[in-house]
Parts: C-alpha cells; structure tokens; sequence
C-alpha cells in the first residue's frame, strides 16, 4: 500500500506545500464500541495557494470531508489512506468525520478487556505514523501543530492526554452497548483538554478506561509545580501499589539529574505514566503522559534484572522529553537522536542517581551484546540510518538505533569530554527547542563547545556501519616487564573503515589479601589506525591480565594476548569490578560465536562464573547464552549429553545459592528451559516444584513461577490441555490468558505445533500479546527432528504474512515462528533460496528475513567448529 507507506521524498514534497501554523482540533467519540469509534479532525494551516497534498488517515469509512467550507464527496477523495486536498489556499481548514477502528494489536487506539473483571480499557500507540488510525493527520515529525483533543467516553472512566483536563460536561446521553462489555450503559462525558504546545503528531496520546490512579507534584527546577500521576489497571492496582512511591521517587530523581545535566528544566505542564495491557513495545514517549506496557507492574517475583530494566525504561521515557519530544528529528533517518540518547542517558542518570550502582555493566551484557549481535549481520546499517520510507524506519527500532548509538556516544563523551558534551547539549536544546533538528545541528553545537573536528567523528562513527576488533598484542622481557604493547585494530570486510577510539587500557592483577582480582594499573589514550603503541606501558610490570577497553569506553569487539585470555577463563568469577566482569565475558561470548572459543570451554567458564556472580543483568544474559551455546553450537553428537550436564549443573548452583535470592530464582527458572521429550528425571523434577515435594527455601510458587512451570512440564509432554484450563481457571486474567495459549503451543507434539501456526496466522481474535506467546512457544521446541518438519512450511507463509498482517505483527511472526532450533542446514538452504527468489521484495521484510537465515548460517558455521575440535580430540586419543 503506497499510500500507507510513506516515502521520504513525498513528505519532503509534502512540508514544502504545508505551512506553519498547523493547529488540530481533534473530537472522539469513544462510547460506540466494541469495534469503532467516532473521529472529527479539523485542521487549520497555511500553504501556497494552488498547490496540493494530502492528509493520512486509516479508517473503515470516512463519513465527511470539508474543505474550506465547501463538502467534498469522500469517495472522490479518500483512496488508500489518504485524502486528496486540491487547489488550497493560503489560509485552509479542513474537516473530517470517519468512522475509525480500534486496535488489538497496539496500532493506533487499542482496545483491551480485562476478563477478570470486565473492565475495558484504551490506549494510543502512535509511533511510527498511526496518529493516522485515530484522526486525520499530516502525520509526519516535521509537520509539526498544536493539538486540542476532545474526548466522549463513559462517565465513569478516567481520561488521559497529553495536557492537562481543561473542562468536563456531563453529558444526558448513554454509550452504546458493548462499550463497557457485559456491563450496562451509562451517562457519558464530554472531556476538554488544554492546547498542546507545538509538537509532532506521533507524540500525541489519548488513553480512557477505568483506570486506578496516583497522584503527586515536583518541585520543577523553573519554579512551576508539575502535577505527577501513575495510572494501572483495576486488576493490578494492588500490586502496582506497592511499587508507586518506589517509581515518583525514581521519576523525580530523574527530572532532578535530567534538569542539572542539560541545563534545561523539564518544558510540559504534567508528567503521567500509565501502565497498559497487551502493549507491542517497552514504552512510548507521548509528551506529558507516557505509556508503559504493564508486565512492569509486578504481580509476582522477578528478576532483579527487570526490576532495574524498569527503572531504566521509566528514566529512558523520562529522557524522551526532552530528546525527541521538546527537540524532534525531521525524519526518520535522525531516529537516534531520540533512541540513542534517551538510552545513553536513562543508563548514566540510573547509575548516577539510584541505587543501581551498576547500571553501566548492565548496558554492557543486556544492551551492547545487543549491538554487537546485529551489527555483524549483513542487515546492519549506520547508526544514522538511511530511510526511504516508513517500513525502512520500522525496522530501524533496534540494537543498532538503540544500544550501538548509546555506546558510541559514550564514546564520544570520552573523546569530547563530559562538561564540553553536556555544554553543547544545552545549547542544543536551547537553539532548537520545540522545532526539529538534523545530526549537523547537533554537531555544530559540540564542536563548538569541545572544539574538536566532529565531522570525520561522525562519519566514521555514525555514517559508516560495521564493528572493529582491537586484538593486544604484547612482548614480555625475561624479567617480567613490558617490552611493548601494541593495540591492532581491523575492520570486517564489509565495512572496512578504522575508527579513532579514546579507550583506556587496564592491568589486572590478583590482591593477596582478598584473593579477588583488582585494577593495580590504568592508561588511557587515544587509538587510532591499524597499530597504536602504548608506549606508556613500557617498562611496567606484565599483570596476569590486560584489559584494552577498560570501563568499556569504547564500542568495539575485543581480543585479548594469550596469557590475558587463559587467565580470564580460568579466573573470571574473581574478578571485584561488576563492568569489568561483564566486559570481558562479553568478549569470550564474542569469541564462542564467532567460532574462536570451544564452546565447552565457555561452557565451562560461564557455570564457574554463574556460581558467584551478583551482577542481574550479566547474570541473565550468561544463563542465556549459556543456553544458546548448548542448543546452537555444540557438537551435536554431544548435545544431549551436554545439555544435561549442563541443567545439572544449574540445578546444583540452585540448591546452593541463598535462599530467596535473584540468583536462586534465576537458575530454577533456566534448569526449567533444559527439558527434552523422554527426560524422566527432568519431568519428575518439575512435577516435584510444582507439587510441593522439591522445594527451594524462599522460593514462591506464585502466579508466574506456576506457569513456568506448566511451560516446562509442556515441553516434555508431561502435562495435557485439560491440565492448562485448569491452571487457567484458578486465576482468569489477561495475563495467564497470554501464558495458557503460550504453554499450549509449547506442548511437544505435531497436532500442538500445527494448532498454534494455524492459530498464530489465522486467529484474528487472538490480542498482540497472546500473538507472540503462540509463536514463541511454536518455535520453543528443542527437538531438531519436530522444528524440521516446519521449515518449508515457515517459509511458504512469509509473503503471506507479509502482505496480510500489519507491520508489527509480520515483524512479531516472521521473527518468532521461525523454527531456530531445525537443522540449520536446512534452515540455510530453504533461507537463501527464499533470498535468492525475493529480490525485488520490500527491503524490511528481507532485512527479517536475513537475520533469521544468518543466524542459521552462523550456527551452522560454529556448530562444526565444535564438532571438528570434538573429532580431533577422539582422534588423539
């Protein structure tokens, strides 16, 4: 649909015809129900008389269109999502009443019902460009307007929008029914809302439903009192209650760091976070009323990594505020602008000021290991991306975008220096406030401030895709000292270009006292070219290890001197320093995947590092790595043997570890992923948690712990459908519904895996959520021989999808239905042929598809790796 995907040349043509000022008046009637509602747009704005363009909308009908007092028949100009506006004047107004639908796949205005109670609640999901599924809109981030909304909903609902509630009137009419679900009509409300300040239209927000809500102020730093409010569901306002002091504190200590760092106060006139159900992202950004998906409001344990992930996304969110929504990319190329520094920054404010000290190491294993994985597929692109539409702009929301851009501007901070960064930020967002901006003002702003030449920074930084490796290389004297230490640097084929690099070199060496491995020695310089010599090392005592990225400054892949590498593996759960830990087994991790580690010997370092580790983040991400190697790159004529090996390893380290601990909790929940058809003794394990008979001190069976469970007693066969709805009827919520249609398709049998593709395609009822748990426990199987059987049939669906599905549903099933754990030959041969016969599709889906198939390619690439070292082993003995 050309008219659904918007080419960057035809919003460049657009913003040439619109002119400021742009201004919404927005009127939504939300008590029709259950499947559409009302939507009057009028926009007023400027442009050349003559000229033509369009408005965005996705509706089921448009009812009226006005131009310039004069009606146009909508037939004659609504044509695929889009309405023609012919020979305009100079000043315009347009109106358009349509008929629009709601959304169960957080598109535009989702509709969710809460089965345990009824209760039906709304909410927008606007970016990319779906402002256009609620209201007609030029719906562009360079167009930017000023909106008013006005809302009609049930009397009894709260109602939320970017700006504060101006004026309600009750109204005598009643919403229709099936409005509220089974519950009668009522008197309906009419809610006013205050004009918005200039912003961009897919940073608008509208949400309504029964909502529980909190409420609070801060002290802003210009002198306003900002009103605060967190809002959740009816069904978990219990639970989130515990938790809402514990996230104002958060919030407020973010708009304290944010204010100070920047120089800026925070620019909106209220500040709400609201948790909703079945959302397709982390979070959302919308001006003065952030939305976050509500699995963060914890009913049952977690990890401390997602407790931290948490604080993280409300700062990201939070940072937003001002990189994206107070300064706005023009296009979409300049999407790191907004992801890149809210990520960056979200990092630096969590371990500045909360308490999770270790916020950097957890970037390091949860989000740079992110980076490194895309940036070595062939789908990687420039940190600044080049976007000739809105598909390419969709698939650009990842580790690249986010967690590569965050990293290098760490980088950049090093290299500029933090007050010289922080001060060019300030006149950044003072010069560019409310208006959009391009990575050259951003440049021009820290140039001036650092005094540094950013131009050739950027180019090979943020223009130029790829990963470099920097190897040590090291020559010791007979006594013991340096003779010279030289840091190489290359760059893959593909992308052959050496960055300049400021990095810090650290020496590590064991303290006597402690028996812990510290940081005796530390050099930083710059890098740059294929060798650097450090020449300050000269002269200095060898240490047992060197590290070239010390406090991971840099974003580059590592490769250590022999000695360094030995000594890691063989003491890397010695070491005091949490970042330094996660760097260095990142690094090993880097080594397993690219077929340069044995994939026992990570096994083996990863088990021994598990058992003392504190750090959540590398924690979780080493479990599940440890998992990736065993199941993708061992020799698989040892794999089961490995396999269990390895679940009894895990199983032991749970019985060890402190009672109620993260990491307790941690290593149950991964030894309930090792389980494979026929495994008596790990079924009877799992039926022995679940009955009561194994138990682990301080170790909860609640809700979520249950349904891990039952997933894992699915994937041996050990438990039937009827065991599912009954674990389902205990507690009937929208949650366990996502969890019970998950853990059937995790059953280990053909009639399971034919039901939930079937059902993953075909099944339009089933919410966004409840999609990605039928896909995924689809593609859960270990079996090679049952995931064989599904992979001509993966990619006969693909265009299908593709053409059927909106975009983040095709991105939802093209990713998770894949079937990762088949033969990765066959994977690989039914993957290129696809490849080689879709030339000519649409760039974002073969960008989907070439992650898969390279994963595949890699995975078969390692796995005979480890199977060759395995055959020279067999044959020495």
């Amino acid at each position: 649909m050309p008219g659904a995907n918007l080419t960057r040349v035809e919003a460049q043509e657009r913003k040439a015809v619109i002119d400021a000022p742009i201004e919404y008046v927005v009127d939504l009637d939300l008590t029709q129900g259950p499947t559409t509602f009302i939507s009057t747009s009028t926009i007023r704005f400027d442009s050349h008389a003559g000229e033509s363009s369009f408005l965005d909308l996705i509706a089921d009908r448009v009812l009226e269109v006005t131009v310039n007092g004069e009606s146009v028949d909508p037939s004659e100009v609504y044509d695929d999502d889009r309405i023609d506006l012919n020979n305009l004047k100079e000043h315009n107004e347009v109106t358009v009443k349509a008929l629009c639908r709601y959304s169960t796949t957080g598109e535009g205005l989702h509709r969710s019902v809460d089965p345990s109670d009824g209760n039906v609640y709304l909410y927008s999901q606007f970016e990319v460009p779906d402002a256009r599924r609620v209201y007609a809109v030029f719906d562009q981030p360079d167009l930017k307007a000023t909106f008013t909304f006005n809302v009609k909903a049930a009397q009894s609902w709260t109602v939320l929008s970017n700006m504060p509630v101006e004026a309600t009137e009750d109204l005598t009419d009643l919403t229709a029914d099936g409005t509220l679900a089974d519950k009668p009509a009522e008197s309906t409300k009419l809610w006013h809302f205050a004009t918005t300040p200039t912003m961009s239209s897919y940073l608008t927000a509208i949400c309504a439903g029964p909502y529980a809500g909190w409420h609070t102020t801060y002290e802003n730093e210009d002198g306003r009192t900002v009103p605060m409010a967190q809002y959740c569901r009816q069904a978990l306002k219990d639970a989130f209650a515990k938790d809402v002091d514990y996230l104002f504190d958060i919030t407020k200590k973010g708009f304290a760091f944010y204010a100070k760092t920047w120089g800026v106060p925070y620019p909106y006139a209220k500040y709400d976070q609201i948790y909703v159900p079945e959302y397709n992202a982390g979070a959302m950004e919308n001006i003065g009323m952030v939305t976050i998906r509500d699995s963060y409001v914890f009913e049952s344990k977690v990890t401390d990594a997602l407790a931290e992930r948490r604080v993280v996304t409300v700062l990201h969110e939070l940072a937003h505020m001002w990189f994206g929504d107070y300064v706005t990319m023009k296009w979409w190329n300049d999407l790191w602008l907004n992801e890149s520094f809210a990520e960056f920054t979200s990092t630096l404010a969590t371990a500045e000021a909360t308490d999770w000290k270790d916020a950097w190491a957890t970037f390091c294993s949860g989000e740079k290991s992110w980076a490194l994985a895309q940036d070595q597929l062939s789908t990687t692109h420039p940190i600044v991306a080049p976007i000739n539409d809105l598909n390419d702009t969709y698939v650009n929301f990842d580790g690249i975008t986010y967690a590569k851009g965050a990293s290098v501007l760490k980088q950049l901070v090093a290299y500029v220096g933090r007050d010289k960064f922080f001060e060019g930020i300030n006149h950044y967002l003072n010069r560019h406030a409310y208006s959009n901006a391009t990575l050259d003002d951003l440049l021009a702003e820290l140039e001036q401030t650092s005094g540094r030449d950013l131009k050739t920074w950027s180019k090979k930084w943020l223009e130029e895709a790829g990963i470099n490796t920097i190897t040590t290389q090291v020559d010791v004297a007979e006594d013991g000292t340096i003779s010279s230490l030289t840091l190489d640097q290359t760059a893959p084929n593909e992308h052959p270009v050496l960055r300049p690099h400021r990095l810090a070199v650290g020496f590590y060496n064991e303290d006597a006292n402690t028996g812990k491995i510290v940081r005796t020695d530390r050099i930083e310089l710059d890098v740059d070219g294929e060798h650097t010599a450090v020449t300050e090392a000269a002269g200095k005592a060898m240490p047992a290890l060197l590290l070239a990225n010390d406090d991971d400054l840099t974003y580059t892949k590592l490769r250590f001197d022999d000695a360094s590498l030995a000594f890691a593996m063989a003491n890397l759960y010695r070491f005091d320093d949490a970042l330094t830990r996660a760097v260095i087994w990142l690094s090993l991790w880097d080594m397993t995947r690219d077929g340069e580690l044995a994939a026992t010997d990570f096994i083996d370092t990863t088990l021994k590092m598990l058992a003392t580790e504190t750090e959540s983040t590398t924690f979780r991400y080493a479990l599940a790595m440890l998992s990736n190697t065993v199941w993708h790159y061992t020799d698989p004529a040892r794999r089961t043997e490995i396999a269990k090996h390895v679940a009894g390893e895990l199983l032991t380290l749970a019985k060890q570890a402190k009672a109620g601990s993260d990491e307790q909790f941690q290593l149950v929940s991964a030894y309930l992923t090792y389980g494979v058809e026929g495994d008596s003794e790990f079924a009877d394990n799992v039926r022995a948690l679940l009955s009561g008979s194994l138990v682990f001190e301080g170790l909860e069976l609640d809700n979520n712990f249950r349904w891990s469970i039952m997933h894992a007693l699915a994937s041996v066969n050990a438990i039937e459908q009827a065991d599912i709805d009954a674990e389902l009827k205990r507690r009937d919520t929208t949650e366990n519904r996502e969890f019970a249609v998950g853990t059937r398709a995790s059953l280990h049998s053909k009639e399971a895996k034919d039901w939930a593709f079937d059902q993953a395609l075909h099944n339009d009822d089933l919410t966004n959520s409840q999609l990605e748990e039928v896909a995924r426990g689809f593609s859960s199987t270990r079996d090679s021989a049952l995931a064989d059987q599904y992979v001509d049939q993966y990619f006969e669906a693909v265009d299908w999808i593709w053409k059927n599905k909106t975009f983040h549903m095709s991105e939802t099933l093209i990713g998770d239905l894949y079937p990762v754990y088949a033969d990765p030959a066959k994977l690989v041969e039914a993957g290129d042929k696809w490849l080689a016969e879709h030339k000519d599709a649409d760039n974002a889906l073969q960008r989907m598809v070439k992650a898969n198939v390279e994963s595949s390619h890699r995975a078969r690439m390692v796995r005979d790796f480890n199977a060759a070292l395995d055959a020279e082993v067999q044959d020495a003995q």
